[in-house]
């Protein structure tokens, strides 16, 4: 495990508020919630729905779901973004955010956080049902006690497990439903789990430099690119393998079955070419430029998103 002894806090206090407008403010606070990571958790919400449902949803219970769900993913998002906002500073990828430019002050997000996640239980409690309120409740407080301010600056292993709060959606849109879990959303959920690691190392030997100046141990700053890639590798293993699970515990057809054998393989395929462009760095046949590890991390939010549509599709087909 490696230890992160201190957070570099330059430039938070010497930040000045710049003059804002109404449209600065709206886009700031919604900056603050991520809503791309948003757009990717409902992503796999709805599909859920579908395969509990047996096809397709009431309407009114999928919109209260993605309601409360977007207001628990943001409020979770602007309170990481609360408690990162030294970092965010350091790291060129991050450093146009709302609170590491002072558009946004930190009360301001600290209110506007726990003001969304509040307002989300309470949502899902009324609208949907007292599992799902509990669930997403449960995904706030990982995202934000377990791996940002527990994991994150303190392993390597921060994104493994600290992953597990975007796998939440699955089993908040399955109690959504059905008002219990089983193990069809324990599946979905291991899907996204071992798909975290190999979506979101590529992005971080990206930009691994950013991460190093930060003090944050992603595993690209703390080990060599060639253990990186083979453990992209043995999670995307582990991910199609889970994913091919889904059949015969849930029952899908062979329409779902062949759309994440092929989706599976692509993947896979993805993932061991970065695993030689790696090697070929190492030995000197390729420069460190052609690693282009973005190449996967844009291809697994494909992956993820055309998984889910065979999942909501496969119980049409019954």
């Amino acid at each position: 495990m490696t230890a992160v002894d201190s957070r570099p806090r330059a430039g938070l206090a010497s930040t000045p508020r710049p003059p804002r407008t109404v449209r600065q403010v709206v886009s700031g606070y919604l900056a603050l919630t991520k809503p791309r990571i948003i757009e990717l958790l409902l992503v796999t919400t709805v599909p859920t729905m579908f395969l509990a449902a047996g096809g397709v949803p009431s309407l009114g219970l999928v919109l209260a779901t993605l309601a409360g769900g977007s207001l628990a993913a943001g409020s979770a998002n602007t309170l990481n973004c609360y408690l990162d906002r030294d970092i965010d500073v350091v790291m060129h990828r991050t450093e146009r955010r709302p609170l590491a430019t002072g558009l946004v002050s930190p009360r301001e997000a600290l209110v506007f956080g726990t003001v969304q996640g509040l307002a989300a239980v309470a949502w899902l409690t009324v609208t949907v049902n007292g599992l799902a309120a509990a669930l997403a409740l449960g995904a706030i407080l990982f995202y934000v006690c377990i791996y940002t301010m527990t994991l994150k600056r303190r392993t390597p292993q921060n994104i493994v497990w600290g992953g597990a709060a975007g796998c939440m959606p699955v089993l908040i849109g399955w109690a959504a439903v059905s008002g219990s879990l089983s193990w069809v959303p324990v599946v979905l959920f291991g899907v996204i789990f071992f798909w975290t690691p190999p979506h979101y190392w590529p992005l971080s030997m990206r930009f691994r430099d950013d991460y190093a100046a930060a003090g944050v141990p992603m595993l690209p700053v703390v080990a060599e690119a060639p253990v990186v890639a083979r453990q992209i590798v043995r999670y995307s293993w582990a991910m199609v393998a889970t994913s091919l699970l889904l059949w015969p515990v849930a029952g899908t057809t062979p329409f779902y079955a062949g759309s994440a054998t092929v989706l599976g393989a692509a993947f896979l395929l993805e993932s061991h070419r970065l695993q030689r462009r790696v090697r070929g760095a190492v030995a000197g046949d390729l420069p460190a430029a052609a690693l282009a590890p973005m190449r996967l991390f844009h291809w697994s939010i494909s992956y993820l998103t055309l998984l889910f549509v065979a999942v909501a599709i496969d119980p049409l087909l019954h």
